[in-house]
């Protein structure tokens, strides 16, 4: 039970610790220092380390030996990666879903059902009203189930595990989409996918899904 409660701590701090950065309240360039970050979140500094060095290895912190441990820097050549890596999987996600019936909830002879299309559609319906209201969390929720829902129709754990893997490096960037008036395309650009995928057109919704992963790091300024 014990290593259960350490464990949780980790991810706790883990969490918090990434949300803080993602949202700007760790900016970036913010120094981290265990200390401090222990008694501002009320954990101790065992947990902290780990989250920390768990955030090094995914790019959200940098550190120097005996110099600096740091928020890193929205740096457009790592978004530009990241985007690449998330698109790919997106891409071969929608590709099987949109022409093949062996996916989770495919419709009678392939295809996402009736049921998970309506998913997609009300989930870009309240990504339009969180941007139109300025409310970038709330987009940034919807932007996600309208997403996962073909990622969990392919049912590829790689994949699953690869986009959980490199979406908070991009996370800053959408932040910075989804607040500019270039949102208005994502919300077209979703709605154009869901066709896509409603007609089964596995070339359209691949050809979509990559101007969606484009548009993000083409129309925001990062550095």
């Amino acid at each position: 039970m014990e290593s259960i409660g350490r464990h949780l701590l980790r991810d706790a701090a883990y969490g918090r610790l990434r949300d803080a950065i993602i949202d700007g309240t760790l900016a970036p360039g913010a120094a981290l220092r265990a200390d401090d970050l222990a008694e501002r979140l009320g954990l101790s500094r065992a947990p902290i380390r780990d989250a920390i060095a768990r955030l090094t290895g995914e790019g959200l912190v940098e550190t120097k030996p005996q110099s600096y441990t740091r928020v890193t820097p929205v740096v457009t050549k790592d978004v530009e990666d990241a985007a690449a890596v998330l698109g790919a999987m997106h891409a071969l996600a929608v590709a099987a879903v949109a022409g093949g019936p062996t996916s989770a909830g495919a419709a009678a002879g392939g295809g996402l059902s009736a049921a998970l299309i309506a998913r997609m559609r009300e989930a870009n319906v309240r990504f339009a009203a969180a941007v139109a209201a300025g409310d970038v969390d709330a987009a940034l929720t919807a932007d996600d189930d309208l997403h996962a829902v073909p990622l969990a129709a392919y049912g590829n754990a790689a994949a699953t595990g690869t986009v959980e893997r490199y979406t908070p490096l991009v996370r800053r960037a959408e932040r910075l989409l989804f607040t500019s008036p270039q949102a208005a395309r994502s919300v077209r650009l979703h709605d154009d996918l869901i066709t896509a995928l409603a007609a089964r057109d596995e070339a359209r919704a691949t050809e979509i899904n990559s101007a969606i992963w484009g548009h993000l790091h083409h129309s925001v300024d990062l550095e």
